[in-house]
């Protein structure tokens, strides 16, 4: 591979002919902007290319590999887990600029789009032909439908509707060679081998992705948002599966505790209740007859695990000021202490009120506070432990706090990512899921891909390093706006 610290001149010269000078960039001060992503971890890579066309991505990966330059793919840099930090340097290809919507086909309800397409641009563009496309990341108005599509990303509503695997029936991708291949089509069950599937949550590992063929749902006639507020985390926790358990399948069931609902009504004052343990962010959609039974009996659940008040909101404007509560808790975070460090893991439902516990237990053992807001519904956990990066040795000991919480994950018969994916973060903890065999077996795919280390190396699985020095210091976050769950 080059040196992660120069750039062979023709290399560079021949970029420019391909993109044209505007979009490589290559001089120090613009090569920082993409030496990170909503992590703080970094590295700086040799040369940022910006293209405009699949046939252009094709080209420059042709030449990355004739030069051999490791490729990072990179959308808007919302990831939470450094999957966009080119560790090993080489060429970052950010794809930001591949943002048209090429087709939508509203009566098979599917679009084709490119990878650098927004989230929540493309539910804007068909929403007017009462379409919306499901998966809704908290940064949706920023992430990439080509990131979703690289770390499988969910959102609150993926409990009724599945994440992005679920919503993605084909996919344009350019191999290590530059050949650009199809995998899938517009029917939702070929015969043969799932590819797509396997490049979905590959974290840009396998072959970088340039057109995407999403499917659409129809909005749904009604819906409903409720608030149910605890004055204990157990009842709120058993309230998530007497929900589940009674057949209702809320289109989201999202969790704030108090640390958090402090924090949103400092900053946001969208009316959650000060004195309250936990809260349940509740929405159920569907036929108007149906929202109304399954609320009600939403409603009637929560009051028998003991909900001391459920808020019902119907109209736009105060269901949408509640959302806003809840996409901006990570923000919010902000206000508590100057860093904080994001964690997800992935748990059992019935086992929710033993692991928050235990949870709290490891804030206590080492000294931090832990503000918890989750995607209750499936499991899928995000404390987040608070910090002073500026204290001596504080940085040590979240790492040890971030790992012991998530080995209660992986204990409780859980996993150690419900969205954010592996990236640089979790590698080194695959081995607490996965054997040396099921590693190497997983790890052929790049053989069949033809990716080798080209794509994206360095993530997903262990390196050389042993488990012990995982050196998560760079995954801490600041305090800020930028990451979200």
């Amino acid at each position: 591979m080059t040196s992660a610290t120069t750039l062979d001149k023709r290399m560079l010269r021949e970029l420019i002919a391909l993109v044209g000078r505007d979009y490589v960039l290559h001089e120090p001060t613009d090569l920082m902007v993409f030496e990170y992503d909503a992590t703080s971890g970094r590295a700086l890579p040799q040369v940022v290319v910006l293209p405009e066309t699949a046939e252009q991505v094709s080209e420059v990966v042709r030449l990355a590999r004739r030069y051999g330059v490791p490729v990072t793919p990179r959308g808007s840099g919302t990831g939470l887990s450094g999957g966009a930090v080119p560790e090993m340097g080489g060429l970052v290809l950010a794809l930001t600029r591949m943002r048209r919507i090429l087709e939508v086909d509203p009566q098979d309800c599917v679009a084709l789009v490119e990878p650098g397409v927004v989230n929540l641009d493309l539910s804007r563009a068909v929403q007017h032909h009462g379409l919306y496309f499901a998966p809704d990341p908290a940064s949706q108005r920023a992430c990439t439908i080509g990131g979703n599509v690289a770390e499988n990303a969910g959102g609150p509503h993926c409990l009724a509707y599945g994440v992005t695997t679920n919503h993605v029936l084909g996919l344009e991708l350019v191999l290590a060679d530059g050949e650009t291949v199809w995998v899938g089509g517009r029917t939702r069950d070929l015969p043969g081998y799932d590819l797509t599937g396997g490049v979905i949550g590959s974290e840009g590992t396998l072959a970088i992705v340039t057109k995407i063929l999403v499917r659409l749902l129809r909005l749904p006639e009604a819906a409903l948002t409720l608030l149910a507020v605890f004055d204990e985390m157990d009842q709120a926790s058993n309230a998530v599966s007497a929900i589940i358990g009674q057949g209702i399948v809320p289109a989201a069931l999202e969790m704030m505790d108090r640390e958090i609902i402090q924090a949103v009504e400092a900053s946001l004052h969208v009316g959650y209740p000060l004195d309250a343990a936990a809260v349940l962010l509740i929405e159920v959609e569907g036929l108007r007859e149906e929202v109304a039974e399954e609320g009600e009996a939403v409603q009637r659940i929560c009051r028998a695990q003991g909900a001391r008040e459920v808020r019902v909101a119907e109209e736009g404007p105060e269901r949408e000021r509640l959302w806003a509560g809840r996409k901006g808790a990570i923000g919010a975070i902000g206000r508590l202490m100057p860093n904080y460090y994001v964690l997800d893991g992935t748990v059992p439902r019935t086992r929710l009120p033993e692991v928050l516990r235990r949870i709290a237990d490891v804030g206590q053992k080492h000294g931090f506070r832990i503000a918890n807001v989750f995607h209750a519904g499936d499991g899928n956990l995000h404390p987040n432990i608070l910090f002073d990066a500026r204290q001596p040795g504080e940085m040590q000991r979240v790492v040890e706090a971030g790992a012991e919480i998530m080995r209660i994950c992986v204990d409780a018969g859980g996993t150690i990512t419900g969205e954010h994916g592996i990236g640089l973060e979790k590698r080194h903890y695959m081995s607490w899921l996965f054997s040396d065999d099921d590693m190497e077996v997983m790890g052929r795919l790049k053989s069949v891909f033809g990716a080798g280390e080209l794509f994206n190396p360095g993530k997903v699985f262990p390196t050389a390093k042993g488990s012990g020095e995982v050196g998560q210091e760079p995954f801490m976050h600041s305090m800020g706006p930028g990451p979200y769950v």
